[in-house]
């Protein structure tokens, strides 16, 4: 659950994805968008603030502000991580997923075994990295809310009205969906 470089800024907002293993679709196959809604409602009581996001069938992208009273990112994005495997393998053993269960139980290494890690559900690493200008963050915003539209996933024709996005709470009056703190506010 770690990154190449331990990064200790406070009071900075970053630009974070993480994936699931080997890129399963794990978010898709159970259904796990409302519980990382839960994992942003426990942030907010944190202080700490989602300012952009799509949750995508195989990994997230997030745009989160760290204040300077809160953990380092990878600690915030390590634990969110082991808080929705958890719930992703609990979803899949109800689904009786067995065939995706025995993939991401074979995928443990054995130093991992021996702490009781039973299940590799997403990428070891993650990428994060802190937004530094509004350039930059315009950049990532526009990437985030797009990605449901790029390349192979064509999720949805107009990207503002992908559930499971930020996109409308920027561009749209009549957005429904989870409620995100604007950038501007920070």
């Amino acid at each position: 659950m770690s990154i190449k470089k331990k990064l200790k800024w406070k009071n900075s907002l970053y630009f974070c994805t993480f994936t699931c293993y080997e890129w399963i679709p794990l978010m898709e196959i159970t259904k796990l968008y409302d519980f990382i809604y839960e994992w942003f409602d426990l942030l907010k009581e944190k202080g700490i603030k989602i300012t952009g996001y799509v949750i995508m069938p195989n990994h997230v992208h997030l745009l989160i502000f760290i204040p300077e009273n809160s953990s380092t990112i990878d600690k915030i994005i390590g634990n969110g991580k082991r808080f929705m495997a958890y719930e992703i393998v609990k979803r899949l053993k109800k689904n009786k997923e067995f065939m995706i269960l025995k993939k991401l139980e074979s995928a443990v290494k054995t130093n991992e075994r021996l702490k009781n890690k039973l299940h590799n559900v997403f990428e070891p690493s993650f990428d994060a990295k802190c937004i530094v200008s509004e350039r930059f963050l315009s950049q990532k915003l526009n990437y985030i809310h797009s990605n449901p539209i790029r390349g192979k996933w064509k999720l949805i024709d107009d990207y503002r009205r992908y559930k499971y996005s930020s996109a409308g709470f920027y561009e749209m009056e009549d957005y429904k969906g989870y409620l995100i703190t604007h950038y501007m506010e920070l």
